[in-house]
């Protein structure tokens, strides 16, 4: 079974089988809010897009359970993926929630030292964000923290004015009725299977809800598949070990406080990160007035959601450690999410995104997009960017 799909076909120049006609010209494995981004940049540009999804619906995984934050630009090693389309996708996002009516609040925040032995390790992350030219950051004292916020306690902090939360459910229901406004086909309930490479691309087969399977021939396959984008990898033929690209599954953990709300900071309050690719509890408003608190980051071996009350005592006692009025029983286990990281545990560097054109690897065509983790949700339309750069050479 073959998927036809509008548009007019777009053959890769230089190639001797340019008369092979491809189901589609793009492929796109995986439609998170990164999937999603994709297909609405590349349809600007290209015809013949096709999104596959296992579940039912977009954004099933990592990108519905985050804390929904519009990072500023402040961990990442300088001149790094990570770093330049951090600071480029806050741009853009505020952009388009701005012309597009999607909710979201530019609250600023707060990166805070609540005692005098960690403002050194606060200075040291001020200069990493001024070296990643997050944009107007400023140090600020005691004083002026309780200026600014009242209930939070702290010696020393930060202040990212570019720092939000936006709904994440609506952006991507903007990305993907942006693609299918410019005739973007999702097959949801639709998992690879398998991927072979042949003279004129990738053919994917495909298995759906009813196990029923078929193939999709592409000019261009993309893999942004999160959690699974390893293994998607492997189909393609690249060793996910030899290069780095094993996916450790590192689940996020929050609790949501269902009392004295109003006495909750107005801005993202964040502490000092513990350690690299954790930033620590925060306090995580919402745009429907609710407040969570989270992530507390924990490694896990298999995609598991539940939520252990058993950390409720740690949840408080961390907390409370920058927001005093907090009270045992104002909070309760709320979500987890999973994030895709090629980060290990114990790893005491932070790694960068691995967006790859693998036609260095002998995968002319092939582009892998690997360990997309935080800050995924703020550079998913600097990311669509880059890759429609990255695949331009193939049309």
């Amino acid at each position: 079974m073959h998927v036809a799909v509008k548009g007019e076909p777009q053959y890769i120049p230089g190639r001797p089988e340019e008369n092979i006609m491809n189901d589609v010209n793009i492929l796109i494995i995986g439609a998170g809010v990164v999937g999603l981004a994709m297909a609405s940049e590349l349809s600007k540009t290209y015809g013949g897009i096709a999104v596959v999804e296992r579940h039912g619906k977009y954004g099933q995984e990592t990108s519905s359970r985050s804390s929904e934050v519009i990072h500023a630009g402040i961990y990442y090693e300088p001149g790094s993926l990570k770093s330049r389309l951090c600071l480029r996708g806050n741009e853009l996002l505020y952009k388009i929630c701005e012309e597009h009516s999607i909710p979201c609040n530019n609250s600023g925040k707060l990166l805070i030292a609540t005692q005098e032995k960690s403002v050194h390790k606060l200075e040291k992350l001020y200069r990493r964000a001024i070296d990643n030219k997050a944009r107007d950051c400023r140090l600020v004292d005691e004083a002026e923290i309780r200026q600014i916020e009242p209930n939070v306690r702290a010696k020393k902090a930060i202040f990212f004015p570019t720092s939000g939360y936006l709904d994440s459910e609506r952006l991507m229901s903007f990305f993907e009725k942006n693609s299918l406004n410019r005739e973007t086909i999702y097959l949801y309930h639709s998992e690879a299977v398998s991927i072979k490479k042949y003279s004129a691309g990738y053919v994917v087969r495909v298995r759906t809800g009813r196990n029923d399977e078929y193939e999709i021939t592409t000019g261009v396959l993309i893999n942004s598949a999160g959690l699974h984008s390893d293994r998607v990898s492997e189909m393609a033929g690249i060793d996910a070990d030899a290069y780095g690209y094993r996916i450790h599954y590192h689940k996020g953990n929050y609790f949501r406080a269902v009392r004295q709300l109003e006495k909750y900071p107005r801005l993202l309050i964040y502490p000092l990160p513990p350690d690299a690719g954790n930033v620590g509890i925060h306090t995580t408003p919402d745009m429907n007035g609710g407040m969570r608190l989270g992530p507390h980051f924990l490694w896990s071996d298999s995609i598991d959601y539940s939520v252990d009350d058993s950390m409720h005592n740690f949840f408080f006692e961390d907390v409370r450690s920058y927001l005093p009025f907090l009270e045992y029983d104002d909070l309760q286990p709320d979500m987890s999410g999973i994030m895709s990281c090629i980060q290990k545990p114990g790893d005491k560097i932070l790694r960068d995104f691995v967006i790859s054109d693998e036609s260095v690897k002998g995968f002319p065509g092939l582009i892998n997009l690997i360990g997309i983790d935080s800050p995924g949700l703020t550079a998913s339309p600097a990311i669509a960017e880059y890759v429609a750069e990255l695949i331009k050479k193939y049309f």
